[in-house]
């Protein structure tokens, strides 16, 4: 006899194991199906949270061997405990799995381990360990989130040449890494590498690193990598990868074609996105198409079936991993009859390297494309007291106001810090805040958030540091 519930979710990401928890505190009887043995997606096993691990390791590795001094501190003995460092990236993922199954058992969610299909109207079928199961749904979520882009003609072995996952568990540091797209994950795990000793080199398609953010903060972020030793080239695609017993030979032509260069690595990093994960879901069951890009279309969370929905990486919008979160609550409100929504314009992006990159609402760029009028309002963290005291002046922040109402259209930064700052121009977007609203607001000194202040001032023109 297979077991009946109000919603079944296909994936335990992000969007998944949130909508789960959500639905169970909205008293829905909810199934969740995931295919690893642990919850918590791409993100918190092989993505996110493990990277943030090796990101911190790192800088506080790279503070020690090269800033120390500069404090007078002074450090003899330095070295790398790579296994050490890679057990404490595995103790953090294994507590916060944990912590997401713990939330299950409380709302009373059904954690059921397998592979999820739609096989019908309201049925998902489910191949697990133990063998096959069909569920009955009234509502069924899709929150398959995103797998790795592949590279046409490169074959990842994720020992040599590796995606993500396989850059989060190298045996040893590299000499030479070559990484293959400047987005987010690329310059986040290149920086991991960098840190620890290895010579890298980015190859971009494009002519610029960070597509889609501000152009002036990542012409200033590209500048500050450059000078922490990463090399770049840009407008080059890379044709093919050789191995041979004494490691790879990247070969690329310039993007525009001819102008054929190689170089030597010992580990090739594929980092040129993400697509929808959507493989054997049993779309076509209900009817479902995916567009060009394999995205699940939808409208408010609603597919074009009726009672499935779709949340997260597999439909549109920006693949973070809090976009999915704040998609899958509002999901589980909407099918419970609450007024669930999500507000797009206030999600926030971070790119977690030293110095840190942050940025929410629009960009100067987008601004200029619809023809809207705006002011500007610009502060270095080189006239910040707290940044000058730290030895951490690398960096600004910006802020978009409409021309006529003031209104905040946008922020971007980048500076020491910053991911956890952005969260104030979050909320000052949902408030629809005012430029002048964020200049009068008091701000403690000494602080780094006091040049977000100091931006806001600028907007109007009277900033009060030099």
């Amino acid at each position: 006899m297979s077991k009946s519930y109000d919603i079944v979710i296909i994936g335990g990401g992000p969007g998944g194991y949130n909508c789960a928890i959500r639905a169970g505190q909205l008293g829905l009887k909810t199934a969740c199906i995931e295919m690893r043995e642990t919850l918590g997606g791409t993100c918190l096993n092989v993505g996110c949270i493990p990277s943030k691990a090796l990101l911190h390791s790192s800088e506080l590795y790279e503070a020690a061997n090269k800033d120390f001094g500069n404090y007078g501190i002074k450090v003899e003995g330095l070295g790398i405990d790579l296994p050490k460092m890679m057990d404490g990236k595995a103790e953090a993922v294994k507590g916060l799995t944990e912590g997401v199954a713990f939330l299950f058992k409380k709302n009373k969610v059904d954690h059921i381990r397998g592979k999820g299909r739609i096989a019908g109207k309201g049925k998902v079928e489910v191949d697990g360990p133990d063998g096959k199961q069909t569920l009955e749904a009234k509502n069924i979520v899709i929150a398959t989130g995103s797998e790795v882009t592949p590279l046409p003609g490169v074959e990842i072995d994720e020992e040599r040449i590796v995606s993500s996952t396989g850059a989060l568990d190298l045996k040893e540091v590299p000499k030479k890494l070559v990484l293959i797209g400047a987005g987010v994950i690329g310059l986040e795990l290149g920086s991991v590498w960098r840190r620890l000793g290895a010579e890298v080199t980015v190859i971009e398609y494009l002519d610029r690193i960070l597509p889609g953010m501000d152009s002036e903060i990542t012409k200033q972020a590209q500048r500050i990598f450059r000078k922490q030793g990463m090399t770049f080239e840009l407008s080059r695609k890379v044709t093919g990868i050789d191995k041979s017993d004494n490691g790879l030979t990247v070969k690329t032509e310039a993007a525009d074609g001819g102008k054929e260069k190689t170089f030597d690595a010992d580990v090739a990093l594929v980092c040129i996105g993400r697509r929808p994960y959507t493989e054997g879901l049993g779309l076509e069951s209900v009817g479902i198409k995916t567009d060009e890009r394999g995205f699940i279309p939808n409208d408010q969370f609603k597919t074009g079936a009726e009672g499935v929905w779709v949340v997260g990486d597999c439909t549109h919008g920006p693949m973070l991993a809090h976009k999915a979160e704040d998609e899958g609550v509002a999901c589980a409100e909407r099918i419970a009859g609450k007024a669930g929504h999500v507000n797009y314009g206030a999600i926030p992006g971070v790119v977690y390297t030293h110095p840190e990159i942050a940025a929410v609402g629009a960009t100067e760029d987008e601004l200029k494309q619809q023809g809207r009028k705006y002011k500007t309002g610009k502060f270095s963290f080189m006239a910040n007291s707290r940044a000058r005291a730290n030895h951490e002046t690398d960096g600004m922040v910006k802020l978009l106001a409409d021309a006529e109402t003031d209104e905040l259209l946008g922020a971007h930064m980048i500076g020491k810090g910053v991911g956890e700052m952005i969260a104030e121009l979050c909320l000052a977007l949902e408030f629809r805040a005012a430029s002048e609203d964020i200049a009068r607001t008091s701000h403690p000194h000494p602080t780094m958030t006091e040049a977000i202040r100091q931006a806001a001032m600028g907007v109007e023109g009277w900033t009060m540091q030099a």
